[in-house]
C-alpha cells in the first residue's frame, strides 16, 4: 500500500511542479490553457481517489497484491474517472469566460490543494513504508490470536529498513525471534503458481515463526519439534481434537523431500498429509518456517516451503479494532 500511496504522490507532485512552471511562464494568461489545466487537475485528483478505492475494497475482498503497483483493473477504473471528471471540468468551465484574476484565483486554488494532497500521501507513505502499517486478519488460520476481520498495526522498524526494490535492509535492529507473528509477502514469483486454493502472488500473509535459519523441524502427529526437542506451544490450537491424519505411505529420500519442501510442491505432492507429519527439514539461511496458530486450519510453511527475511515486513503489533479485542497479540 505505501509504494501505491507514494506514485500517487508524485504523480500529484508532478502536477504541482508543472503548475510552477506554467506560472512563470506565463501559461495561465491563456484562458484555454487555463480550462485545460484545471480540467487536467481534476482528472489526476479523480484518477488518484478511483484507484485508491479500487485498491480499499479489493483488500476487503482479500485481493490486494503488494508485488504489483496497481493492477490492470484498477488503472482502468482511474482513467475512466479522470476522463469523465476532466471533460465535464472542461464543460462546465467552457460556458463561462475566465479573467486573468479568476484564472489566477483558479489556479492558486488547484496548486494548494496539490500541495496538500502531495505533502499527506508522501508522509503516510514514508510512515507506513519506514515504521508502521495497519493490517486486516483475511482468514481464520491464526484463530484464536487473531480473528478474521481484526485489525491490527504492524511494526515495520523493528526488524530494519527495506532499501525500495531491492532485497537489502539497513537499521536491522534486532533479528527475528522464534514465536514472534510476522507480515510477510507471499515467497511466490509466479502469478500462475496455485497454493492454497489459489494464486498466493504478491499477497501479504501472516503467520508465526517456529524455525529460524539452520533449524530443523519435524511435526510428528501434529506435535512440532525443533531439533529433535519437542517444542511448547500454548497459542497453537487443533480444532480436530485427535483426528490426525497418518503418515503418508510413500517414503521419499529426505534429499529429494527438502527439496520438495523449498521448491513450494510439497503440499501438491502430499496434499493434507503434511498438516499432522511433516519433515524434517532443514530451514535455509535467511529463510525462515512458519505456521498458522489454527494449525488444523492454516496452509503455511508445511506446504508452501519457507519464506526469505527479505520478504518479511514487520511483526504484528497492536490491535486496534474491533475495541472489544484491543491488545497486544502474544
Amino acid at each position: 500500500m505505501e509504494e501505491k500511496l507514494f506514485w500517487i504522490g508524485m504523480i500529484v507532485g508532478s502536477h504541482l511542479f508543472l503548475s510552477h512552471y506554467f506560472k512563470d511562464k506565463k501559461k495561465f494568461k491563456s484562458e484555454k490553457f487555463t480550462k485545460i489545466w484545471h480540467s487536467i487537475f481534476f482528472g489526476i485528483i479523480f484518477f488518484a481517489g478511483a484507484v485508491m478505492l479500487a485498491v480499499s475494497l479489493g483488500s476487503r475482498q482479500g485481493e490486494v497484491v503488494t508485488a504489483v503497483l496497481f493492477s490492470k483493473k484498477q488503472i482502468i477504473y482511474g482513467v475512466i474517472a479522470a476522463v469523465l471528471a476532466g471533460l465535464w471540468v472542461f464543460w462546465r468551465s467552457g460556458k463561462k469566460n475566465i479573467d486573468a484574476k479568476t484564472a489566477n484565483k483558479l489556479i492558486k486554488s488547484d496548486m494548494e490543494w496539490s500541495e496538500t494532497v502531495f505533502s499527506a500521501v508522501i508522509l503516510a507513505s514514508i510512515v507506513m513504508y519506514l515504521f508502521v502499517q495497519a493490517f486486516k486478519i483475511p482468514s481464520g488460520s491464526m484463530k484464536s490470536t487473531f480473528l478474521v476481520d481484526d485489525h491490527l498495526f504492524v511494526n515495520k522498524f523493528i526488524y530494519g529498513i527495506r532499501i525500495p526494490y531491492t532485497k537489502k535492509k539497513i537499521f536491522n535492529f534486532r533479528e527475528i525471534r522464534r514465536g514472534e507473528i510476522i507480515v510477510f509477502q507471499f515467497p511466490s514469483s509466479d502469478p500462475d503458481e496455485f497454493q492454497c486454493g489459489g494464486s498466493q502472488y504478491g499477497k501479504d500473509f501472516i503467520k508465526r515463526v517456529i524455525g529460524l535459519p539452520g533449524d530443523k523441524v519435524q511435526v510428528k502427529k501434529g506435535v512440532v519439534y525443533i531439533n529433535d526437542e519437542r517444542i511448547d506451544e500454548d497459542y497453537a490450537q487443533y480444532v480436530d481434537g485427535f483426528n490426525r491424519y497418518p503418515v503418508f505411505s510413500d517414503k521419499i529420500a529426505d534429499k529429494d523431500y527438502q527439496e520438495y519442501w523449498e521448491k513450494r510442491e510439497l503440499g501438491k505432492i502430499f496434499a493434507e498429509y503434511v498438516r499432522d507429519n511433516f519433515g524434517p527439514v532443514k530451514v535455509p539461511m535467511g529463510h525462515y518456517l512458519v505456521l498458522g496458530d489454527n494449525r488444523d486450519r492454516s496452509c503455511d510453511s508445511r506446504y508452501w516451503g519457507p519464506v526469505p527475511e527479505h520478504l518479511i515486513k514487520g511483526r504484528a503489533w497492536f490491535i486496534y479494532w474491533p475495541f472489544s479485542r484491543m491488545g497486544v497479540p502474544k
